[in-house]
């Protein structure tokens, strides 16, 4: 073939585009990857890596505030935003110098340049025409704002912008209390800023379990982060030293600077998407469980594709559909299957169906919970936290979600994720050895108690 003419030609490189790349190449299929940015797209560049690196350097700077409790004598000095945006940026450089140096041991091709589908089979970028036996879209997302809400990049930022910021601000307003706005706000509050989240939904984090928002609202109090919800934004305008932002009740708050966290929309415009009939929703674009669209031979994958809009769904994705074009017929994912993690501190984790959701499914009465604190957890202890893991099952039948507030408890997604998938009932992980004195010993305590068999738990 041509080096314009490939087996899976890929627009977008960002999680799931250079995913499906990797696998297509390993399964011997020729592959064309357009980007218009760099290799790694939102997620290493401005998205999940830098955003854990600045959490990160919370956690250092929170651990050294507080050290005398542990009885070691330090002492916080001050945050200097050059070193931690040089220590954020080494690590981003580094991962992705190593993605780019396996995209081109594997021999893919990277097409730079803004790419647009002009026909179903070709992507043409820069006034050159690549062609594809199969396309995928994986165009990925931006950072979404509010009618009558201007981003200016100095005062009013979206995460872009504040990943690059290179002082502390004293106060900062953030606007959104889903994941962005409460990873942010968890780093400016370590860092010293004062904090008040705004959001219009009734409670934080509100795809989580409602115990979950609950328990995270609390511990925010505690770190001395404002929450306000159920307050819907009106208007901002820029003060002497600051911005002013007015909420639907009228009432005001002030600060430097305005952080809008509302979400991130799909990037499907003008990319001739709808030109080539691809079937769209609010811009989004529809597939089946296949993640095939309605045209012939073209697919979709990541923040595109209605959903969940994290980068291991977009990995999974993309590896799912290579799989698909080489013909290995891959069981579709099911999207309930896919770990959330919020790296707040707390940190906030989840597989599965909240409460609300089985009792919807499933029915009221055919729904149990249980809930063990992490009061009841020696390592859990030892870091000083608090928080719980929180079982959600099916009467007699498998769970069906675990829900975790604690710190450092997005590293016990992976159990709750096997827990999950395979369709464990309690007595199943009640079973299982965990280690002590970990983390992980939470959920197997919380299983031994569903199981009606509780050891440090009450019964």
């Amino acid at each position: 073939m041509a080096d314009t003419s490939f087996d899976v030609l890929i627009l977008g490189a960002g999680s799931g585009g250079y995913a499906c790349a990797l696998r297509a190449s390993q399964l011997d299929l020729s592959v064309g990857l357009v980007e218009k940015g760099k290799l790694g797209g939102t997620c290493l560049h401005v998205g999940c890596i830098p955003t854990k690196a600045l959490l990160h350097a919370a956690e250092v700077a929170d651990s050294a505030r507080e050290s005398e409790q542990f009885g070691v004598m330090a002492s916080l000095d001050g945050i200097d935003m050059g070193g931690v945006n040089k220590y954020k940026d080494g690590i981003v450089t580094r991962l992705f110098k190593g993605l780019s140096g396996l995209i081109k041991q594997r021999g893919i091709t990277v097409i730079e340049g803004e790419g647009r589908l002009v026909a179903p089979d070709t992507v043409e970028v820069e006034g050159k025409k690549y062609v594809g036996k199969k396309v995928v879209l994986a165009a990925g997302s931006y950072s979404k704002t509010l009618p009558g809400l201007e981003v200016d990049g100095k005062r009013v930022l979206t995460s872009e912008h504040a990943l690059v910021l290179d002082r502390v601000p004293k106060s900062v307003i953030v606007l959104g209390g889903g994941v962005i706005g409460c990873e942010f706000a968890s780093v400016w509050r370590s860092f010293g800023a004062e904090v008040t989240i705004l959001e219009a939904l009734p409670r934080l984090v509100a795809a989580e379990d409602e115990d979950v928002s609950k328990m995270l609202e609390r511990a925010f109090r505690k770190r001395k982060i404002t929450a306000k919800v159920g307050t819907p934004f009106k208007s901002v305008e820029t003060t002497d030293d600051g911005v002013r932002v007015t909420v639907e009740s009228g009432d005001t708050y002030d600060a430097e600077i305005l952080l809008v966290a509302v979400g991130r929309g799909p990037t499907t415009q003008d990319l001739g998407f709808e030109d080539q009939g691809v079937e769209m929703d609010r811009g989004f674009v529809l597939t089946d469980e296949r993640l095939r669209t309605n045209v012939d031979n073209v697919y979709a994958v990541g923040d595109i594709v209605p959903g969940l809009q994290l980068a291991h769904r977009g990995f999974q994705q993309g590896i799912f559909v290579a799989e698909d074009i080489a013909g290995l017929d891959p069981a579709p994912i099911d999207e309930a299957g896919v770990p959330r993690v919020t790296y707040s501190d707390p940190e906030v984790a989840s597989m599965g169906l909240t409460e609300s959701a089985a009792k919807e499914k499933y029915g009221e009465d055919q729904v149990e919970s249980l809930t063990y604190d992490l009061g009841g957890n020696g390592k859990s202890q030892i870091l000083k936290t608090q928080g719980f893991v929180k079982l959600v099952r099916q009467k007699d039948g498998p769970v069906l979600g675990i829900h975790m507030v604690g710190a450092r408890v997005g590293e016990l997604v992976a159990e709750a994720q096997l827990i999950f998938n395979w369709e464990a009932y309690p007595d199943d992980v009640a079973s299982l050895v965990h280690g002590h004195p970990t983390q992980g010993e939470a959920i197997g305590e919380a299983h031994l108690a569903l199981a009606g068999k509780p050891l440090h738990a009450h019964s």
